[in-house]
């Protein structure tokens, strides 16, 4: 009995990862508001009510993928983890790894745009991701001034704001242009001329 428990529990769990990773994908590419749950339970081949069992709303479904989404990106969201420049060329490791999954770029693209709607099931979540995500950089960006890493001039607080600003900005290009934008490269140019040491020591 508890090993068939145990199966159905890691069929449930398999089953749960599938509507995770095809709403992804349709989220990313009709965006929230164009997306239907009969929608994604019609791609992983199961029933509307099926669908149901694992995420009872359309909602929930969102925040679960966008929470997925937080768990692989876990690095680079955690104000605990690297300091200083080390954290700020984990923003370029972030967008090279960014340059092979397009379908969470999309994902992020579309629903935060949609998402700036007050009324938007995930607006809290974006607002506060983007409040968390600034701070982590500007707190990298004093943690290199403070070790006189950082060129005079530069402002910790605006340069935080700007560099995720840009980040997102060029996931924008990127998706409009694929193949024709190398985000990381932009990027650690963009770093490189505010530092006083280099960027990659490799």
């Amino acid at each position: 009995m508890a090993a068939d428990a145990q199966r159905g529990y890691a069929k449930g769990r398999a089953r749960r990862r599938e509507i995770l990773d095809q709403a992804m994908t349709l989220f990313g590419e009709a965006g929230y508001r164009g997306t239907s749950l009969r929608t994604i339970a019609a791609r992983c081949g199961i029933s509307h009510p099926g669908l149901l069992h694992h995420f009872p709303t359309k909602e929930s479904l969102l925040l679960s993928v966008l929470e997925h989404r937080d768990e692989v990106d876990g690095a680079w969201l955690d104000l605990d983890g690297p300091t200083g420049v080390a954290r700020l060329r984990g923003y370029t490791e972030l967008a090279e790894l960014n340059a092979g999954r397009r379908g969470i770029v999309e994902l992020f693209t579309v629903v935060s745009a949609e998402a700036t709607a007050a009324d938007h099931p995930a607006h809290a979540y974006f607002v506060r991701r983007y409040a968390e995500s600034v701070s982590g950089a500007q707190l990298a960006y004093a943690q290199a001034r403070d070790a006189g890493e950082l060129r005079d001039g530069v402002d910790p607080d605006l340069a935080g704001a700007q560099l995720i600003a840009l980040m997102d900005g060029l996931q924008v290009q990127w998706l409009l242009t694929p193949g024709a934008t190398d985000m990381a490269a932009v990027l650690r140019s963009h770093l490189q001329a505010q530092l006083t040491v280099p960027l990659h020591t490799r």
